[in-house]
């Protein structure tokens, strides 16, 4: 039986380096850090809006490395939505993505309703390995979406966010962004019903 939750749980891929700590931290925070710090696995929660209820979207930012496969496929298992993040300066930050891609099909088993995401990042680097046209050939191989972005430049970062909770087919979500609300709007939200994270 499928767990209950209030949230909704974004795992992301890819190899060292390729920017998914720095992808996350624009989205969520919308900083950039100019220095690589390598990630063991870090977990960054964000208010959005799921089937016109506030529900909190929780993203998980995996290791570049290989050297905790029992952390990433329960990372899979408890995932809803996937993102694959390359460089478009690695060729082989691309071919990385491979193994990635068959584990959350072996996990979890037909992937045609799983919003994933191919993610070329660094695109405002002039040194490309990649091209689009690769990227969206490679995506359309695995029969998912694909974006290009820049976390430095803030480019297409919130959009990519956006388009993946809207590949979401069994429920309605949207990012729900914090505006200033009016004395009435913030007493009808507390009557709404409180939501508790598991």
């Amino acid at each position: 039986m499928p767990e209950q939750s209030n949230d909704y749980r974004v795992v992301v891929f890819g190899a060292g380096g390729v920017g998914k700590s720095s992808l996350v931290l624009r989205f969520v925070r919308g900083t950039f850090r100019e220095c690589y710090i390598p990630t063991i696995e870090d977990t960054y929660r964000q208010v959005i809006s799921c089937n016109k209820n506030v529900c909190t979207l929780q993203i998980t930012d995996t290791t570049g490395s290989h050297q905790f496969p029992a952390m990433q496929r329960l990372s899979i298992s408890k995932g809803h939505a996937f993102i694959l993040v390359y460089s478009i300066t690695s060729r082989q930050s691309l071919e990385e993505l491979k193994p990635i891609y068959d584990i959350i099909r072996e996990i979890k088993g037909d992937v045609d309703g799983i919003p994933i995401m191919l993610v070329g990042n660094k695109c405002d680097d002039p040194n490309r390995e990649v091209s689009i046209q690769e990227g969206m050939e490679q995506s359309k191989f695995w029969s998912c979406a694909f974006l290009e972005t820049s976390a430095k430049t803030n480019y297409n970062v919130k959009e990519l966010f956006q388009d993946l909770l809207q590949l979401e087919k069994r429920r309605t979500m949207s990012l729900h962004l914090e505006t200033k609300k009016t004395k009435s709007q913030k007493r009808r939200e507390k009557l709404k019903g409180k939501c508790t994270v598991m």
